[in-house]
């Protein structure tokens, strides 16, 4: 766990996996697009994003708010999260913090709490995410289906991925959340991404990206080179990227 935690502090590789992801999705609407398309942000006031990164969440945020705060365990992405968050609020703070944790701030200080492709590392955490919410609050959660990677578990047992993934899931997050939260909604994100066999060095850069999720079953190297041999064979190799966005209420 630790090294996939750490991997998230390689901002400018995640950046360049960002774009390749957008490149190489079927479906071509950013997720982020589609939460301000659920939510009306101007009734919000202070946001708490936490494992926020380097700020991902933020850039496409489409209203200036009084208080940005986020929480990641990597202080490298501190300077870039602030750089990011300057543009959107009055007030920004980082804070470095490994979560499941107290959070320094009052009970149902943020009317908006946020955790993008997060909340699979500190599920335990929801206790205090309830904590800090305001009654008229709202807390968003994107997620990935636990069929990230299927199509490679052909070949390869991926059990340590499936055991991060699977603490948090578009398939098991509502079971999760009813025990905080009374009002619980869902949006579905339905995606693939698609590899020509032209798009040889893209696919190699994707199960890169994915290394520290999977080194702990199988070789990375080995991945790569059964997944170039298949994209040889068949000419076309699709990858589930699924998503789900909650939409949660106290």
């Amino acid at each position: 766990m630790e090294k996939i935690i750490k991997s998230y502090s390689d901002q400018e590789f995640h950046k360049k996996i960002g774009s390749l992801i957008k490149r190489y999705s079927k479906n071509q609407k950013d997720i982020r697009e589609e939460v301000n398309r659920l939510v009306d942000f101007k009734n919000h006031h202070r946001l708490l994003d936490i494992g926020c990164g380097y700020g991902w969440f933020i850039e496409l945020l489409p209203v200036r708010l009084d208080l940005i705060m986020g929480i990641d365990c990597n202080g490298e992405n501190e300077q870039e999260f602030k750089k990011i968050c300057e543009k959107k609020a009055d007030e920004v703070i980082f804070k470095r913090l490994m979560l499941p944790a107290h959070i320094d701030m009052p009970s149902g200080y943020f009317d908006l709490i946020v955790s993008a492709y997060s909340l699979y590392f500190f599920p335990d955490a929801l206790s205090e995410i309830k904590r800090l919410i305001s009654p008229e609050g709202l807390f968003i959660v994107i997620t990935h289906s636990s069929s990230m990677l299927e199509e490679g578990e052909k070949f390869f047992n991926f059990d340590n991925l499936r055991k991060v993934i699977e603490r948090f899931s578009a398939e098991n997050g509502y079971d999760i959340l009813k025990d905080y939260f009374s009002k619980i909604t869902h949006v579905d994100y339905p995606n693939e991404l698609v590899f020509t066999e032209e798009d040889d060095s893209a696919l190699v850069q994707y199960i890169e990206f994915k290394k520290a999720f999977i080194e702990k079953d199988v070789d990375p190297e080995t991945v790569k080179e059964k997944m170039l041999e298949e994209l040889k064979i068949k000419k076309i190799l699709t990858f589930n990227k699924n998503d789900r966005i909650f939409l949660v209420r106290p």
